[in-house]
C-alpha cells in the first residue's frame, strides 16, 4: 500500500454477479476500500491485476477459464488475498500458500470485517506475508493437468498431454507444444513435482519429456544417448536419465502387453 495514500486498492473476482454485489455492499461503508476492478473470470482477473498492481484481491476459486490458484500463480503474492467461495474443500491449500483470509459462502457482515481486519494488519505489516504459490499446495495425489502461463496480459492454457517436453532456462522454462514453445517463470523441479510421473520422465537436469512423444532413443557418444520425439526434435540423455527411461518404457510397453 503506497504510503501517499492510506485507500486500499481492492480488486473482486467472482463470476457471480450476486457475490460481487454483496461484496460491494459490505465495503460500501469502508471509505478507505477503493474498488479499482470489478471480474467475472480468470482471464479478466489477471488484466486487472497486472494492469492495476491492487493491494487487495477478493478472489473467487472455482470460475470459467481459469480457477482463483490458477489466476494466483499467475499474478503473484505480493498483494494480499482473501479467497471467498463456496466450497471448504480448499482451505487447506488456501492457507497453505498464505492467504490472508478463507471466506466461506454465504457469510455474515461480523465474519467479512475480521477479514478486513486481517487485511489491514497483513497489509500493515503485522501478518506474515504471502509464499510463493508452490507444488505443496497441491493435493499429493493429484497431478495438473493443464498448465498456465502468462504473456503480458494474455493467458496461454497448456493441456499437459498437448505438451512435448520442458526444458530449463535458468529461472524459466521453456514449455513445448505444438511446434510453439512458451516460457514460465518456474524452476523445472517445481514443475516435475507437480507433472503424472507416469507420463513425464525427468531424462536430464534440464529436461523432461512425455513419453507419448519419444519415438526412439539413439547413442551420442560412449555414455550419452539422445531421444527423438515424433515432432523430430532431439533431447540429450543423461545417464541416470537413461535408466530412468528405458525403465519407464519398459514398464509402459509390459502394461500394454498385459
Amino acid at each position: 500500500m503506497s504510503p501517499a495514500s492510506e485507500r486500499i486498492r481492492t480488486v473482486i473476482v467472482d463470476d457471480e454477479e450476486l457475490a460481487r454485489e454483496m461484496l460491494r455492499e459490505f465495503l460500501s461503508s469502508h471509505p478507505e476500500i477503493e474498488i479499482v476492478a470489478e471480474c467475472a473470470n480468470g482471464f479478466e482477473a489477471v488484466k486487472a491485476a497486472t494492469e492495476l498492481k491492487p493491494d487487495l484481491v477478493f478472489l473467487d476459486i472455482q470460475m470459467p477459464k481459469l480457477d482463483g490458484f490458477e489466476v494466483l500463480e499467475l499474478i503473484g503474492t505480493q498483494m494480499a488475498i482473501v479467497f471467498v467461495t463456496a466450497y471448504d474443500e480448499y482451505a487447506l491449500r488456501a492457507f497453505d500458500i498464505h492467504a490472508v483470509d478463507y471466506l466461506l459462502k454465504p457469510f455474515s457482515a461480523e465474519r467479512f470485517e475480521i477479514a478486513l481486519t486481517r487485511t489491514k494488519q497483513r497489509l500493515g505489516g503485522k501478518l506474515p506475508p504471502a509464499t510463493e504459490l508452490s507444488a505443496s499446495a497441491r493435493p499429493a495425489t493429484r497431478y495438473t493437468e493443464r498448465i498456465v502461463v502468462r504473456d503480458g496480459t494474455r493467458v496461454h492454457i497448456i493441456p499437459v498431454s498437448k505438451l512435448d517436453y520442458a526444458q530449463a532456462q535458468d529461472d524459466y522454462v521453456g514449455l513445448s507444444t505444438e511446434g510453439k514453445t512458451h516460457l514460465k517463470q518456474q524452476t523445472i523441479s517445481s514443475l516435475e513435482l507437480i507433472l503424472d510421473p507416469e507420463l513425464f520422465v525427468r531424462i536430464h537436469r534440464s529436461y523432461i519429456v512425455n513419453l507419448e512423444r519419444v519415438t526412439k532413443i539413439e547413442p551420442y557418444s560412449k555414455d550419452d544417448h539422445v531421444v527423438v520425439l515424433a515432432s523430430g526434435a532431439q533431447l540429450p540423455v543423461s545417464r541416470s536419465g537413461y535408466l530412468r527411461l528405458q525403465a519407464r518404457l519398459e514398464q509402459k510397453a509390459s502394461s500394454r502387453r498385459g
